[in-house]
């Protein structure tokens, strides 16, 4: 005769843990700054080099003075600081990545009560204090000098956004990341290499990327009466991709639910559109948008979490 074990939850288990998922982000996050590295310069490198570690210090010294468990070991400080580096031009002073990264993990991160307790993505509302405090700093960007190792001529011009509709770039240097931006946002082949990875290794699912990018072109086609070329042009430009599928995804600040992450990437891509569509197209919105989705994330929870069963409302 068969045994029935009845066990309490949960009932389904898997092998990955909280450093496991951090470190293939990490892994998938490689091609783009690779590529920005070399579109960039040197320059680049130090400040990745710089942001990462200040991030890793941050969290390490908050850990000791709180006298709480170091923590630092599940590699959530080093994709903090790594993405904070690509959103930040290479042209930044090196200190910005410093202030930036304590930002980061102090201010949004660790005095909230650490990873799980943030209520919006670090290295996103990090990026949106420095553009705030430093605006000219955060908006001059470099032409990329294709495999330059040795840098990039600085310039101040229009990012491809800035330049929507004058014909400046092309839909091939937008595809290939040989335009002005930030390190990480440009190389588009790069990062969609990364968010295969990141598919494959299942860290993220398709419901907030694909609402995200799909709403935004949705929009922008019926707002220019279906100028494919003009909508695939945003899609490609400023950090739509790098956010879809790098940060709109955060575990932490995004719903659970299916429906919830539907309508999550639904709201993104919509505010994003409003803020280029309808706002000055010089800053990059991105941020922004996932930002205010992050604050009403739990309320989109709370009425999308599925009822207990046998749960009956209360009188």
């Amino acid at each position: 005769m068969a045994k029935l074990i009845i066990s309490s939850s949960p009932h389904l288990r898997d092998s990955s843990s909280t450093a496991s998922i951090m470190k293939d982000v990490c892994i998938a996050l490689i091609p783009a700054t690779v590529v920005g590295i070399l579109f960039f310069g040197y320059k680049a490198a130090v400040i990745v080099a710089l942001s990462i570690a200040a991030a890793v210090f941050s969290e390490w010294l908050y850990c000791k003075m709180s006298h709480q468990e170091v923590t630092i070991g599940d590699f959530s400080a080093v994709v903090t600081g790594l993405l904070l580096a690509m959103n930040m031009p290479s042209t930044v002073p090196f200190w910005m990545p410093i202030i930036g990264s304590a930002i980061a993990i102090l201010l949004v991160k660790m005095i909230f009560g650490g990873l799980g307790h943030n209520f919006v993505n670090p290295a996103l509302a990090s990026r949106a204090i420095l553009s705030l405090s430093w605006a000219t700093l955060m908006n001059t960007f470099a032409a990329p000098a294709f495999l330059n190792v040795g840098g990039a001529d600085v310039i101040s011009g229009p990012t491809a956004i800035g330049a929507s509709g004058n014909g400046s770039y092309t839909l091939g240097q937008l595809f290939l990341g040989n335009v002005p931006g930030t390190i990480g946002e440009t190389c588009k082949i790069a990062l969609l290499i990364g968010a295969a990875y990141l598919f494959v290794r299942k860290v993220i699912s398709w419901e907030i990327p694909a609402t995200f990018i799909g709403s935004f072109a949705v929009c922008y086609l019926i707002a220019t009466g279906f100028n494919f070329q003009e909508t695939l042009y945003q899609v490609l430009s400023g950090g739509l991709i790098l956010g879809a599928f790098f940060m709109a995804t955060d575990y932490v600040t995004s719903p659970t639910t299916r429906k919830g992450q539907l309508i999550f990437g639904l709201g993104c891509g919509v505010l994003l559109f409003i803020f280029r569509f309808c706002k000055s197209s010089k800053a990059e919105w991105c941020s922004f948008a996932i930002l205010f989705m992050n604050v009403v994330s739990p309320l989109i929870e709370r009425f999308t979490y599925p009822k207990s069963f046998g749960e009956v409302k209360k009188a």
